[in-house]
């Protein structure tokens, strides 16, 4: 019986497989069809994290700068999150 059920569950999966790689393909044509309307090449689009260019091995990351208005905002809300755990905690105790 078990034997069966797996053979069960391989053909769903399956069907599954095959359906959503069909649909993936209707959708990786609409995108193309989008980017070719917009100039550019579908070679260009960037289809997930593993096309994105990896940075070369010499060149330092950029650094990113945060306005003071924005770090006080950050740090207000930090600490109003630890505010509220604490909080919480004392309340369970």
């Amino acid at each position: 019986m078990a034997r069966g059920k797996a053979d069960q569950n391989s053909a769903i999966l399956e069907y599954a497989l095959s359906h959503l790689e069909r649909e993936r393909e209707e959708i990786q044509a609409k995108i193309d069809h989008i980017v070719s309307q917009l100039g550019r090449r579908p070679a260009d689009t960037v289809t997930g994290p593993a096309a994105a260019p990896a940075a070369p091995a010499g060149t330092a990351r950029k650094t990113r700068v945060l306005s003071d208005s924005a770090r006080k905002r950050i740090a207000a809300a930090q600490k109003r999150r630890w505010a509220e755990h604490r909080k919480a905690k004392a309340k369970a105790e």
